[in-house]
């Protein structure tokens, strides 16, 4: 009894920075999405659903499909780059100046970065004007998809590098030579013995990406075009636009509960291969 108020009292700091920092402004958005829109912007006490409107919009329910088609292809790439890399920095004898140059790009300002890419996937930019040298037709690299996916991983790469790093730096690589005695052949034995062991820092990588990539707001205002609109676009135009509280609340509902959803799957998915592995 007495371990359990200990535990309680232990516990109690982050319960209330928890509540205070995440749970209460996530309740007041979802109060608000179920209000009625003032006259004058802001919201009346009335309880409204006309904030879920854009369910009925053809348009919105294209953003928010692209919203998830964009973070997830955007979270896949991002991993499938950030495996090989971290392996090569956890088993490298410069790993120390590999990491530093992994954190290096969080010491500039994020917007400058993607201005960077402006200037170099620009219609005057850098490889345009290489393209043009060589006798080439210049192309449109920037204001579509393309450019929204490729900035946000470039963005969120270090994200996911850094606990894969992690979780790769505790492995036994003893087990994978093991395998290959057994008969594996090296992809098999990276298959079979890497990849399950250094689950949880592909999680953790997983979750860093997808999530702001989610709720991205930046990199599509500026590098992308109609076509890459989303749900962050949508709610700031309703924020600072149309004065639209309830609506943009309800937005940011519905990234909540797909961001949720998310995370349960994961967190599932995990449970389940740690039964099963058992």
């Amino acid at each position: 009894m007495k371990s359990n108020k200990n535990g309680l009292v232990y516990s109690a700091p982050i319960t209330f920075w928890l509540t205070l920092l995440f749970v209460a402004p996530t309740l007041i958005v979802i109060i608000y999405s179920f209000l009625k829109k003032g006259i004058y912007g802001g919201v009346e006490w009335i309880f409204s659903i006309d904030g879920y409107n854009f369910f009925k919009s053809s348009y919105f329910l294209k953003v928010i499909w692209n919203t998830v088609e964009i973070s997830i292809i955007v979270t896949f790439i991002t991993i499938l780059i950030a495996i090989p890399v971290a392996l090569y920095i956890a088993t490298s004898k410069y790993k120390n100046f590999l990491l530093f140059l992994i954190i290096v790009p969080f010491w500039t300002n994020f917007l400058i970065r993607i201005y960077s890419w402006i200037s170099l996937l620009g219609n005057n930019g850098l490889l345009n004007n290489l393209l043009i040298k060589f006798g080439l037709e210049p192309h449109q690299f920037i204001y579509n998809k393309f450019a929204v996916i490729l900035v946000s991983i470039y963005a969120y790469l270090p994200y996911a590098i850094l606990p894969l790093y992690s979780a790769i730096e505790k492995f036994d690589f003893a087990i994978i030579d093991a395998a290959r005695d057994l008969g594996a052949t090296k992809i098999e034995a990276y298959m079979k013995t890497f990849l399950p062991n250094i689950k949880p820092g592909i999680i953790t990588a997983t979750l860093f990406t997808f999530i702001p990539a989610l709720g991205s707001y930046a990199i599509p205002k500026l590098v992308g075009g109609n076509d890459s609109q989303m749900l962050g676009n949508i709610i700031a135009r309703e924020l600072t636009i149309t004065r639209n509280l309830p609506k943009a609340a309800a937005i940011s509902t519905i990234l909540t509960i797909i961001t949720i959803i998310f995370i349960v799957v994961l967190s599932k998915y995990d449970k389940d291969h740690k039964g099963g592995k058992a």
